[in-house]
């Protein structure tokens, strides 16, 4: 053990050594497909009209703006913890309202995802410095940021692609997992106006599929082997002037992979 010295910093030569490093580790993962059947799309006033006048309805795109998510331990189950993951996805949807007449709408899905993950055991309290003279701060709350060493949820997802969408008369229950009032602002905002979410009115259900990687992690300290510090190789270049602005595009590589789609051998790579 006498060999694992910890060593803060690097001479600068070739010879490797053992350092210290604080990270976060993973200590249990999962990836998932889901699929979200007939959930109820939250509409504002104007998207409310149109699909009250036509059924001719078609989802063009979704996009996951936010995520909610949250880390509890599992009670007479040590080590484990549910991981709940609340998605809010905007879907932008086209209405033909008759004549050629398109008008495009927004609304805002969400769904929940939970699982269970190994996420071990810890119970000390982490602070961390966060000014440099401690002892002079006024407020004691500043002298050091305080936390514990709870493990960490981290969620990967890609946006959702759209299965299927449709309008249907107004009936008494539906796949919604929260009102309108319990949206975020930071979300409702995103399809400029309030949400309407009353039940005698026409609903849209649109079903989802999504891609997730959901995995567990905690801080902590390891020894590895390390080498020299990591000095960049590419030089800092300014910035064009601004009286050229195509100077810079002039030396980008002409993107050939975009205009050559890839093979079907390709794609099962």
């Amino acid at each position: 053990m006498a060999d694992n010295k910890c060593l803060c910093g690097s001479s600068g030569g070739t010879q490797r050594e053992t350092v210290c490093i604080d990270t976060h580790r993973i200590l249990d993962s999962c990836r998932d497909r889901d699929c979200y059947k007939d959930y109820k799309c939250l509409l504002t006033d104007y998207g409310q009209e149109i699909i009250e006048r036509t059924t001719n309805i078609r989802a063009k795109d979704a996009e996951i703006v936010q995520a909610c998510v949250c880390v509890e331990p599992i009670d007479f189950n040590r080590g484990f913890y549910k991981v709940q993951v609340r998605y809010y996805i905007k879907v932008t949807c086209e209405a033909c309202l008759g004549r050629g007449s398109a008008q495009e709408f927004c609304g805002i899905v969400t769904v929940n995802k939970s699982v269970v993950l190994f996420g071990s055991e810890g119970n000390v309290h982490i602070y961390r410095s966060v000014c440099e003279n401690c002892c002079c701060c006024e407020d004691s709350d500043r002298a050091a940021s305080h936390g514990t060493n709870m493990p960490e949820a981290v969620v990967e997802a890609v946006d959702p692609v759209i299965l299927s969408c449709r309008v249907c008369e107004p009936r008494p229950a539906c796949n919604c997992c929260c009102r309108s009032s319990e949206v975020p602002e930071s979300v409702s905002c995103c399809v400029n106006g309030a949400l309407d979410d009353r039940e005698e009115r026409r609903v849209l259900l649109v079903s989802l599929g999504m891609f997730s990687v959901i995995r567990i992690e905690r801080p902590a300290q390891l020894v590895v082997s390390a080498g020299n510090y990591a000095v960049p190789d590419k030089e800092c270049r300014e910035a064009e002037s601004e009286t050229d602005p195509c100077g810079l595009f002039r030396e980008m590589e002409f993107p050939v992979s975009e205009f050559s789609p890839p093979a079907l051998r390709q794609l099962e790579r």
